[in-house]
């Protein structure tokens, strides 16, 4: 059995445009095959110099952004592509 493809989420839980973000990916996974792990920045200091204003961001397992701010529908499903070509 195939493990589905993981992303990544940092955001605030506070922030209006991260759980929106979330909800989005949480429909989308189900319907595209994909698990996103949340990540809290404000439980780390090091995401929170890293990521700090720029949340939501969406990156793949490495790191890799794919999108900030508002999800990128385009940016996701050419991430995906990449991915089931790999």
């Amino acid at each position: 059995m195939n493990m589905p493809m993981q992303l990544r989420l940092y955001g605030r839980e506070y922030c209006s445009l991260c759980l929106h973000m979330r909800e989005q990916l949480d429909e989308l996974s189900r319907q595209r095959g994909f698990h996103v792990n949340w990540i809290d920045i404000d439980d780390n200091d090091d995401l929170e110099e890293r990521y700090g204003e720029l949340v939501p961001v969406l990156t793949d397992s490495g790191d890799q952004e794919i999108c900030h701010y508002h999800l990128d529908i385009e940016a996701l499903d050419a991430w995906l592509a990449k991915c089931q070509h790999a």
